[in-house]
Order: C-alpha cells, then structure tokens, then sequence
C-alpha cells in the first residue's frame, strides 16, 4: 500500500528537504509524488536542459525508504515557450489565442510542444527511471480541462470525418443538415465548433477531444515504457468522479497501467451521511454531499478500466481557495483514507505535503500550514500511516464487493451538453450536467439503500450481478439495446431511467414511440414528457409493496407513461398527471425491467432501490444499522473477506459487529453481534481470517 504526499520542494521558501523528509518518514509515508510542474527550472531557456538538481530529492527520499512516481512535466509551459512559439498556444473556441499566466493553455498536439516535451521527458527518463526509488511514472496531469480548438486541430476533426463518414452526404444525413440550410457541399465548408448549434456536430467534437486526450497520454506513456523496468508502471490521474469534461476516463485507462483519481472531497457536517446538502465547490460541481462522495469516485475509479487504483491527491488541510478552507473534523482524514482503500485504492496520497507560500494555490493547503509545523492534519495522517506500515499489505489489491453494477455513457453526457434534459434547479436555465445530475441520483439512491455498487462502461460486464441500473442511457445502437434487454431476459434485474433509450449514436431521435427498443422490455411506452418545475408528490399503487415516505416526490422530469403490460409501482399525485405511473416494473425472459420515468428525489429513490434489491434477492451488509454507519466489505488478494464498519458522523455509535474475525487495526479479537464502539468518524475493519 502506498500512502504519501505530492511533494514540491521546489516551491518550498528554503532548503529544508532533510527536515521534511524526516517528518514524512515519521509519519509513516512511503509515497511521494514529485515534478508535475518542474519543466522551467530543469530548462530555464530552450535547449539548456539540466535535470541534475532533482537527483539530491530522489537520493533524499530513497534513503527514507520513500517510493517515488516521477511526472512528466508537461502540462505547464515555460514562459519563453509562450513568447517564442505564439502558434503552438492552445486557441478557445472562438479563435482567440489563450493567454499566457495560466496552465494547460497549450495545444498538445503542435509538433513543436512534442518535440520539446519529448526530449524533455527523455532528459528525466536517462538520468532517473532506473532509480531505486522510482516505482512508476505520471504521465502529463489532469488532461482535458480545456478543449484543442487551434486551426491544426479543427483541420484534423474534418479530417477525420471525412475517413469515418466516407462522404458529405452521410454527414448531412446523420447530422440533419436539410435543418436551418446548414447542409454542406463540401467538407471545407463545416463550420468552426464556436458557431455549432447542431447536437449531432457537438457530439462527434466531444468524442474528438476525448480521443485527442488518450492519444496523447498514449503518446507518452509510449515513450516513458522505452525506460521502464517490468515492476515500474505508467499512469495519469482523472480528476475525480465523472471527470473533466473533454476526457473520457475510460479510454485514459485503456493507455496507462494503472488507473489514478484525485478526489478532493467536502468535509466537516458535508461529509456526514445522510448527507446535509450544502454548496457546490469548484472539484464538485453536482453537489455531491455526504459519505457517498467517496464511494462513487471510487467506483468510478475502478471502472477505468483496472480493478484497482491510486489515489493521488486528496484532502489535506482543505482543497479549494482562501474563501474555502473547511479543515476536516478529527477522524475524517483517516476516514476518508480508509474508505478509499476498501473501494480499491492501491494508494492514498495528499495533495500536498505543504502549504504553498505564494501563487495561486496558496490557500489550497497540505498537510503541513504555512507555518510548516506539525499539527491535528499532520497527527492523523502519521496515524493511518502507522497503521497501514502494520497492515498495509493485506489492504492492498482488494476486491470490493458489488451487487448492483451501473452502466456509465460517455456519449450520452456529452449529448446532454449540447441538449439538456433537465433546467438548473430553481431556473430556466438548461443545465449542462443533466446526465451527471441523473446518474447521482440513481446512485445515490442504491447507495442509501446500502448496496455495493460496480460502475463499468460495458455491457457484458453487467452478467454475475443480480442488479444493473442504466441512467439516462440516451445514446444507443440498437445493439447496445438489445444487450440490456438480453440481459434481463437472461435472469437480471434492469433498472432504467426516462430518457434511456431515445437516440441513436448520432443523437438523432429516434422515429419511433418511446422508449424505443426498449419498449416491449419496460412494457410501457410514451410520447409525450415534461420538465418539472416544482417536485410533484407522488402515491404507491394498491398492489405494490413500497411505502413511500411523506416527503418522497418527483421532481425534474415526468415521461407520461402508458401500460403495455407493466405493472405500476409508483403514481404521481397531481391533478392532472395522476393518471400517469411514475415507476414501473415488468417481468422479461427469466427477469424484470423496472422503468423510473422521473427524477426521483432522495426518499423516493430509497424506496424504489429496496424494492429493487428486495425483488432480486439482494441482501445488504448493514440493514438495521444507524445510518451513518455504514458496512462494506472486499476480498483479499488471498481470497479472505475484510468487512469496513464506518461511522460517518459526528456522534460515538455502539452497534453490533456483523461478522466475526479479528480487528485488523488493534488486533483484538471480534465475535458475531459483538458490540463495537465507533468514534465519531471512526472505523473498524473485520478481518475474517480468524
């Protein structure tokens, strides 16, 4: 288990790199991630490359048994990059060159920017991939904030329409260019992406940027394997959760090794569960309050394309600016650490080790303040890196369990950039993350209902779990379709939301009642919807086994749902759309689809999610428990289950044990129903290797 810090001791007011390695050792850190932005200092003009100063830090952090990921850095130009090569900028959308001051404001692929950032690569990689210390390298940071909008690049997107579409008359046909006369006599007359108003064109630029990133990291990861021993790996960290908006995790973890995730997170009274609401932050902008923050961006993780993956940045003091320092409450570092950990973090890293004393992350702090002493942040990570120098290797390479899988659709969030299906709450403005926003709640959901959950972005690995929830899958061949629906004739329980279903791969509607192919599957179909202004309540059906809580509604969105031989489970109670089922379920093949045409609110989703797992059979770990505390359990690598007891609040739990083994962090021993006693954000792991 690596456990550490991103360490910038080229930020730091002095030379004090024996000192803060000292405190690292002592705190049990074994990690350290180290150079994402060191490209001006090892060439302060073009040519005059030295990388020689690094060498002390590395020597430094080995002989303190210190393990090192090198970055290549790359996503941060030199100041005489910007004025020596003005063509090589990255431009917006409207043509604009982007200013120099900022980072990632280069266009990544200008043959000038790789010829430049290769031999620097390659100055790094001779003089330190066969270091002791190097256990792998990241490759650039953070990539797709920023959309490559240059001329090279727009050239190149109608380059590669030409070679997918064969021809502009199937451009104009799959993208309905009859529409506004935009149809096109040729493909030197498409239009730059800042005039595009056509969601068909939105979607092949998005899937472009996203496949312009992962070319790019494979780029590098090409050549950085040149250097690589076989116990070195490559990877790049996502920013956590759904991402950055032009990076498509899914392929970025089809080009390096392994998977990373930077997850800043909210803290305090935000990170209880159930989760009290509260503002949305620049790392969160769904709002995504509460424990369940940290679970789906590790299930997130996790769906890169690895079972197992490296937390690379995550909160130390607090993560934001000056106007957002929320330090953590006692307990929630280690916490928050843990939890990672039983979703299948191979590390946990802080970013950073210390607090910047000037640019513009002076506020986002590391473990240590500006003071650069030791304090209640640096006491709890000494704690858990105690703990993990104990039991490290048995939390390493685990296997979490997971009942319901989730299928995740890039296409479809980049189609409801273009065409929202929900308007920001409280306005008529359209909101841009409706698919993020649909796909929260649907987890968030099965999350309170204490299921385990698996996110993938492959059908066939939906088989082996009894449940599979589908959010707004509204991109969709038909023979994606056809695979969900085998998937329920096959003994599974699928769970669809409105809006899955309605678009073909060229986010076209379809020419067919809604749900489309899925149809005959939900038994119930529609041909009109409707925004929601404010939450409607809504009532259980007579013969359906919910009880739904006062406050349960619908809210967003209402397909207005006609039987075809479903079965109503939930019915709006409103004057005029009474009439309409809300959710429905229907028996396909040798298992069941349940259709939820609305945004089910918080308590209605709960609801929903129990008698879906009741119906399939699914028991929960931790049913009856106070809700913070809240059970999840993984395997080993040797194939023994450890079982995490957490309580995400801020009051001490005794609740009963829910196994029995040993208690992998004291030792002691556990027995089934014991009473354990929780700390106000504490947990307990169970190891059942007795």
């Amino acid at each position: 288990m690596l456990y550490g810090v991103s360490y910038y001791p080229e930020y730091q007011p002095f030379d004090r790199l024996e000192q803060d390695v000292e405190m690292m050792r002592a705190a049990g850190i074994n990690y350290a991630r180290l150079a994402d932005s060191i490209w001006t200092l090892c060439e302060p003009a073009e040519g005059q490359v030295d990388v020689s100063w690094l060498g002390p830090v590395l020597d430094a952090l080995h002989a303190a048994g210190i393990k090192v990921v090198l970055c290549t850095p790359t996503y941060a130009i030199p100041a005489w990059f910007a004025k020596r090569y003005p063509d090589s900028m990255n431009r917006r959308l409207d043509g604009t060159p982007l200013p120099y001051g900022d980072r990632q404001n280069v266009d990544f692929t200008d043959p000038t920017y790789r010829r430049l950032t290769e031999r620097l690569i390659r100055a790094l990689l001779d003089a330190y991939a066969q270091h002791p210390a190097l256990v792998g390298v990241q490759v650039d940071n953070e990539t797709g904030g920023r959309p490559i909008a240059t001329p090279r690049a727009f050239a190149e997107f109608v380059r590669r329409l030409e070679e997918k579409f064969g021809d502009v008359e199937t451009v104009n046909e799959v993208w309905g260019l009859n529409y506004w006369s935009h149809r096109l006599g040729s493909f030197d007359e498409l239009w730059a992406p800042v005039g595009n108003t056509n969601p068909g064109y939105d979607l092949e630029w998005r899937r472009y940027q996203a496949d312009l990133v992962a070319e790019f990291l494979d780029w590098q990861a090409r050549i950085v394997r040149e250097y690589l021993r076989p116990d070195q790996f490559v990877t790049h960290d996502v920013v956590g959760a759904h991402g950055l908006p032009h990076a498509d995790r899914k392929k970025i973890g089809d080009v390096v090794d392994i998977a990373a995730e930077n997850t800043p997170h909210h803290t305090q009274d935000h990170l209880a569960h159930p989760p009290v609401g509260g503002h949305a932050t620049y790392h969160d902008p769904d709002g995504v309050h509460g424990a369940y923050q940290l679970y789906i961006r590790g299930d997130m993780a996790r769906a890169s394309g690895h079972q197992n993956f490296l937390v690379t940045e995550m909160n130390p003091i607090s993560v934001g600016g000056a106007g957002h320092t929320y330090t953590a409450y006692d307990g929630q570092w280690r916490l928050a650490a843990y939890t990672c950990i039983s979703r299948g973090a191979n590390a946990v890293a802080y970013w950073h080790w210390h607090s910047l004393h000037y640019g513009n992350e002076t506020y986002s702090h590391g473990i240590l303040n500006h003071d650069l002493e030791a304090n209640r942040c640096y006491d709890e990570v000494a704690r858990t890196g105690h703990e993990l120098q104990r039991v490290g290797d048995r939390l390493t390479d685990l296997a979490p369990a997971a009942e319901v899988a989730f299928l995740y659709s890039p296409d479809s969030r980049y189609a409801m950039v273009s065409q929202p299906a929900l308007s920001e709450p409280g306005s008529m403005r359209p909101d841009r993350r409706s698919y993020e926003r649909i796909f929260n709640a649907f987890y968030r959901a099965y999350f309170d209902e204490r299921a385990q959950i698996a996110v993938t972005h492959e059908v066939p690995d939906l088989a082996g779990h009894p449940v599979a929830v589908v959010p707004a899958l509204y991109i969709a061949d038909d023979a994606t379709l056809d695979a969900l629906v085998g998937y329920a004739e096959d003994g599974g329980h699928l769970v669809l939301s409105f809006r899955s279903g309605y678009a073909d791969t060229f986010a076209r509607a379809r020419w067919e009642r809604a749900p489309g192919r899925l149809r005959a599957a939900v038994g119930a179909g529609y041909n009109l919807y409707s925004n929601v202004e404010r939450p409607i309540a809504v009532r259980a059906d007579g013969d359906a086994d919910l009880t739904l809580p006062a406050d349960a509604a619908a809210t967003a969105w209402m397909d207005e749902l006609v039987l075809e031989g479903a079965t109503p489970l939930v019915h709006y109670d409103h004057h005029t759309f009474h009439r309409f089922p809300a959710v429905v379920t229907h028996e396909v093949g040798r298992g069941r689809v349940t259709y939820v045409g609305t945004l089910p609110n918080a308590p209605l989703g709960r609801e929903v999610a129990r008698w879906v797992l009741d119906a399939a059979g699914v028991e929960r770990a931790g049913t009856g428990l106070p809700e913070p505390v809240r059970v999840n359990r993984a395997t080993t690598a040797g194939g023994e289950v450890l079982t995490f007891v957490s309580n995400f609040g801020h009051e001490p739990l005794e609740v009963p044990s829910p196994t029995a083994g040993t208690d992998l962090l004291s030792g002691d021993p556990v027995t089934d129903g014991q009473v354990l006693a929780l700390d106000p954000w504490d947990v307990r792991i169970i190891d059942a290797r007795a």
